[in-house]
């Protein structure tokens, strides 16, 4: 399989006369076959813009031609290749999550393999300030330290009227953070989750009896959620409890005029197995790590995609795009090193983040 090792530098650049830059910097490390860098070498690219998820919709895609340096970087400015889908300025980068797919061709021709997608965790933000309003008429949104959005409107004078409420959830503020009797409600320890569209996740072992609630900000001047009488979000509502020591999935999700918390014990699992093997698992609250025993494991347990760690009940599922020991959101498959047909031992040793993020190794044994 062809691969892309990418190492995001995601900036803007200085452009003359304050104008709006339509592009921002790129840059890739690209690896032949056999895993070498491909050196001085003309490799072409197709980078596409995706909105919400890692599968979702194509909103951008372009192609480069370059040439890669002795140690096989290539420097691109994504927004300046030539256009094939949608138009790069077009792009509202104010609106959910987006995500950058890259595909590789390293003869230079167009045989491309998708070699990775990337979560951009920040937006270009010159970007983002050219297209908070996207049309006549909408005005801008302001959120408050609490967390309410207001809007701020022109009339066709040019008067401006005072911001009013906006007509948006109210119990699903831009960001969430979760805190509780686990860190005494301390407000600047609370700990933000991962966003995805209308929906919000966490991840996190717990205790018994523990209580929690979210806020919007790291502060203790931020607007709190709690749960109503049905288990749902709303503003300075009631502390959600666990009944029991586990590591926990939150999954919240808006719609509309209510938002749905799911609050689960789970017990992650490999995913990507072809025949049954000795697994062993266990957590080690002191070092909050996860620790899998895989025992007689030949080449012939694993898909040749490898391997995903599954989180939840809600199709969550930790890979690895860059094979960095370093975990992706759905992410490609982890692959076992020097698999053969004889058995062999190994420890696959992990740690996840409250926002779905998480390192891990793996050891033959």
């Amino acid at each position: 399989m062809k691969k892309l090792y990418i190492a995001l530098s995601l900036f803007l650049a200085s452009f003359a006369y304050s104008q709006v830059p339509q592009a921002f910097s790129y840059q890739t490390i690209a690896f032949n076959s056999a895993g070498a860098p491909i050196t001085n070498g003309n490799i072409n690219l197709r980078i596409s813009i995706l909105d919400n998820s890692a599968t979702g919709t194509v909103l951008y895609t372009e192609t480069h031609t370059k040439t890669t340096n002795s140690k096989g970087l290539v420097n691109l400015n994504i927004g300046q290749g030539t256009a094939t889908t949608g138009n790069f300025g077009g792009i509202n980068w104010g609106t959910n999550t987006k995500f950058v797919k890259v595909e590789l061709d390293p003869a230079g021709g167009n045989n491309y393999t998708n070699v990775g997608v990337n979560q951009l965790m920040t937006v270009p933000y010159a970007q983002v300030s050219k297209t908070v309003v996207t049309g006549a008429g909408q005005g801008i949104t302001l959120v408050s330290p609490n967390g309410t959005n207001y809007t701020l409107n022109v009339d066709n004078s040019g008067n401006l009227n005072l911001p009013v409420a906006s007509s948006s959830n109210a119990s699903f503020p831009a960001d969430l953070y979760m805190y509780g009797s686990y860190n005494s409600f301390n407000a600047t320890s609370s700990e933000h989750f991962r966003n995805s569209g209308s929906q919000k996740m966490g991840y996190k072992y717990l205790p018994t009896n523990t209580q929690i609630k979210f806020i919007a900000a790291p502060n203790s001047s931020a607007q709190v959620y709690g749960s109503n009488n049905d288990g749902k979000l709303v503003l300075n509502g009631s502390n959600f409890t666990v009944n029991s020591n586990g590591f926990y999935e939150f999954y919240l999700t808006n719609y509309g005029t209510e938002v749905f918390v799911s609050i689960s014990n789970i017990d992650p699992t490999i995913d990507g197995l072809n025949n049954a093997i000795a697994v062993s698992k266990s957590y080690n609250t002191a070092t909050s790590k996860f620790t899998f025993i895989l025992s007689g494991v030949t080449s012939s347990n694993f898909s040749s995609s490898g391997f995903q760690i599954k989180l939840g009940y809600n199709g969550q599922y930790l890979g690895d795009n860059l094979a960095d020991g370093n975990f992706d959101m759905n992410g490609s498959g982890i692959k076992l090193p020097n698999l053969t047909t004889s058995p062999k031992n190994f420890k696959i040793e992990f740690s996840i983040n409250v926002d779905g993020t998480g390192t891990y190794t793996i050891t033959q044994i």
